[in-house]
């Protein structure tokens, strides 16, 4: 094994994987009525009972990763001698990222033998996630850390993120949403469709009439954008609505078969931020896409 692989509970990937695959994953954290939470097993995470205390108005609030949990994390691979990938959340929507190139000096200051990569995926969740995958694939295919992380540059603006939301309210508290002049919450059950900008920024971009016609719309530019479906792992994560999210999943198969479709709910820190009843679908595309 020529590297180590972290990243972040953001990237939402099951527990399965990262068990499987050896990821090391540095925890979000989130406080939910007063009370210090963390969710580093998806399997224990009860996404249907979080959504609906999110319903109910729980209150939740979240902090960024500090360097010093990065440290603690890295330090005992770079100590058995293997060099480190870190593939992090989007610094459009988080400090996180930062507190990671942060805590790459202070380990690099003790460690100068090694290499410590860290990419900044301009995504959350399966935006995230996909890429760290794919750089289980280049750490088994023999590459070092930097040479992934170079190959990671180059995918991570070809990962279009594209979702819906029930309720504009989450993103717009959080401070998530980049054009919030240009979006429109859920009056005459108008719903926005959003996406990561090439700066991994939130941005609105449609606005359409009922969840229905909003659902069909991705499909529409799943189909219009996505490129080599065969040979990759379309995402979908969503906030306590699983049966949409099934039923999408048929409806991206019948325009493109992909390799696999990976299903999640969302985690719950960036799940925070987009509220119960969101969907959202990962899949690489053109060098531009992110400007679709």
């Amino acid at each position: 094994m020529s590297f180590a692989i972290f990243t972040d509970t953001s990237a939402n990937l099951p527990t399965e994987l990262t068990e499987k695959y050896e990821i090391g994953v540095v925890p979000l954290s989130y406080f939910m009525d007063g009370e210090h939470r963390e969710c580093l097993d998806t399997r224990s995470f009860d996404a249907e009972a979080y959504y609906a205390d999110m319903k109910k108005g729980a209150k939740i609030t979240t902090s960024q990763i500090n360097p010093q949990k990065y440290v603690d994390y890295m330090e005992p691979a770079l100590k058995a001698g293997k060099d480190i990938l870190f593939v992090g959340m989007s610094s459009g929507i988080s400090g996180s990222l930062n507190s990671a190139r942060i805590a790459r000096e202070q380990l690099l200051d003790n460690y100068p033998e090694r290499e410590i990569a860290v990419v900044d995926s301009l995504g959350a969740s399966l935006g995230e996630g996909l890429l760290v995958l794919r750089a289980q694939q280049y750490q088994q295919d023999g590459l070092t850390a930097s040479q992934a992380a170079e190959r990671l540059e180059a995918a991570k603006h070809r990962m279009y993120q594209l979702f819906t939301v029930d309720d504009l309210m989450h993103l717009r508290k959080g401070g998530r949403l980049s054009n919030a002049a240009a979006a429109v919450g859920t009056l005459l059950q108008v719903k926005p469709l959003l996406k990561g900008n090439d700066e991994g920024k939130i941005v609105s971009f449609e606005k359409i009439r009922g969840r229905k016609a909003v659902l069909n719309r991705i499909v529409e530019k799943y189909d219009e954008l996505i490129v080599a479906p065969e040979q990759q792992i379309v995402g979908i994560s969503h906030c306590g609505c699983p049966e949409d999210a099934a039923a999408l999943a048929e409806s991206l198969k019948q325009k493109h078969q992909p390799k696999e479709i990976l299903i999640v709910n969302h985690e719950p820190v960036t799940g925070s931020y987009l509220g119960p009843g969101a969907l959202a679908v990962y899949f690489a595309g053109a060098e531009d896409v992110r400007q679709k």
